[in-house]
Order: structure tokens, then sequence, then C-alpha cells
């Protein structure tokens, strides 16, 4: 049996869905129940951190797969935006780690961010041996969380898993993707048509058949591991294949990159500016070779399937 936290959000109710469809037992860790979960046997948490009681949840679990995060920003008048973050993604973490040692669970995957890397890269990728370098509140706590996993895991018998993921986009994204398919879809004119950086991108279906895949490996235990679909874009490849995806026509005007960026600076959107034009790679060789793992999905097929999606909701 698997315990799945922060199973009613996006990647969650996904994941649920696919291991119940394999044959797995699944617990659904929410704040409430949540019967749109099928499948699922629903546990109620509240909300997570330090001091939650996993004893219940965790009765009779093999295997725990821990999605719940605090990832979204911080309200502006918050006093210590990173005390805030901790408390959910490394004291939550650590709790329930330490819980299910004590319960007898096999494995621990955590759900990390390709942040804990670092924000760009120049030329080469990012992969297991990069030096950390964590550039925000949110990426400074999930690497100490994964420290502190690391700690739990070098005093007990408990494997755990860290899995790095960049952007994850798939049906029912939220965030950055969510408007990113919403502005393609209406056609606007965006000045993005001349940018030439190389992004990593992760749709749910790989990132899901991954995480399946390093709970039952032998050779993903005490690993770290980098995730992506295997094949990099530009932000002008992805808007246009995902302007085909959707059968909608582009208005990419070419704008020079450099000309781009000053404006971006100009009006106080440095973060856009790297977002839209900076560079940020992964490199997937370890879990190829480790695991003899491939993205199953192509980013083409990928971003077809979130189209259809988006616009079967739409219509």
């Amino acid at each position: 049996m698997v315990l799945i936290t922060g199973a009613n959000g996006f990647l969650g109710r996904h994941l649920c869905a696919e291991m119940y469809q394999q044959g797995w037992r699944v617990k659904a860790a929410t704040r409430s129940v949540d019967p749109l979960i099928a499948g699922a046997e629903p546990v109620m948490v509240g909300s997570i951190d330090g001091g939650i009681n996993w004893a219940d949840a965790l009765s009779g679990v093999d295997a725990v797969v821990h999605l719940a995060a605090r990832v979204h920003v911080i309200r502006d008048d918050a006093t210590n935006p990173l005390a805030e973050f901790r408390a959910v993604n490394v004291g939550g973490t650590l709790n329930l780690a330490r819980q299910a040692v004590k319960a007898g669970v096999r494995r621990f995957l955590f759900l990390s961010s390709i942040g804990v890397n670092g924000h760009a890269t120049q030329g080469v990728p990012f992969d297991e041996s990069s030096e950390p370098a964590p550039h925000s509140e949110y990426s400074v706590s999930k690497y100490e969380a994964e420290q502190g996993l690391q700690e739990i895991a070098a005093k007990s018998v408990m494997e755990i898993i860290i899995i790095r993921a960049p952007l994850v986009y798939g049906p029912s994204a939220p965030g950055n993707f969510a408007k990113l398919i919403n502005f393609t879809s209406k056609s606007y004119p965006l000045p993005l048509g001349a940018i030439r950086n190389r992004r990593s991108f992760v749709s749910t279906y790989n990132l899901l058949d991954f995480i399946v895949t390093c709970l039952d490996h032998p050779a993903a235990a005490n690993q770290t591991f980098l995730v992506s679909d295997g094949e990099d874009l530009s932000t002008t490849e992805l808007l246009r294949r995902l302007a085909a995806a959707l059968n909608v026509p582009t208005r990419l005007l070419p704008v020079p990159q450099k000309l781009l960026e000053a404006g971006f600076k100009i009006v106080g959107k440095s973060v856009l500016a790297q977002r839209l034009c900076g560079s940020l790679q992964v490199d997937i060789t370890k879990a190829r070779t480790m695991l003899d793992w491939n993205p199953p999905v192509s980013v083409d097929e990928g971003l077809r399937i979130t189209a259809e999606h988006f616009l079967r909701g739409r219509g």
C-alpha cells in the first residue's frame, strides 16, 4: 500500500489514479475527505506541519510519496517567508519521515525541485553532481528537507528517494503553465519569436511513470534523481508547439532577446525575463542508465494531450 500526500493537488490526483489503475492500494492524504479521488482511501490530515500524528495514515503502508508542499507565493506582509516555507516543507516532511520509519515504511519518495540546483544553466545542464544553489525561500526549504531526509536514511533502514523536477505540465496544470496555455489559445501577439534559450520540462505522464519506477526499482534506493522529458526547448519553440497542439495560429514577434530582456528589467520584471529568456537544462543520464528509464511520452504528445484537455474544458 502507498500513502500519497497532497493527493488532491494537480499531480496528486493524477498519481492516485495511475497507481490505482496499476493495482496499488492507495491512501490519499488530504486536508479534507475528497470523494473525487476514485479508488483511493481518503485520509484527513489537515494542514501539514511538524505536529501532525500520522499513525493512522501510515498503518499498513509500505511506501510514501510525499507531494504536499507549500509552493504558492507568500503574502506580501509575511514577516518571515522562509520560516513559513520551512514549517511545511522541512518540518512537515521530516515529521512524516520519522513517523514513517517507526511505522516500518520501506520507501519514502520526496518530490523536490530543480530550484535546489539553481535558477539557470549556462551551457552545461544540471545533473545530480551539480553543486546545490537554491535561489528562493521555496527552494531553500526543499534543499533543507532533502538534507534532513538523508540524515534519517543514514540512521534507519527506510530507503529515501529524492526527485528534482523542472516545470511540470499536463491537464489542469496550475501556475505559469496555465497562464501560458491560456495566452497561446487566444493567439495574442507576443514579443517572443526570437528567443534562443534551452529549457527542460516534464509532463505529468513522464513524471508519474518515473515515480512509479522509483518505488519498485532496487537501484533507486537512497538516490537523488533529476527528471525531464528528455528534450529541451526554447521558449519560442514551446509556444509554437503548444499553438500547434491547440490548432491556433502563432503571432510571435521576433523582438531581439537582448532588447526584450532590457525592457523587462526597466519595468521591474527581471524574474519573468529569466523564466522566458534564460536557460534551465536538466541531464537525465543517471535515470536512463541506473534505472533503465526513458520518458515514455514525447514532448509533442504530452502537449497534445494537455491541449485536448484544455479545449474540452473551455468548450
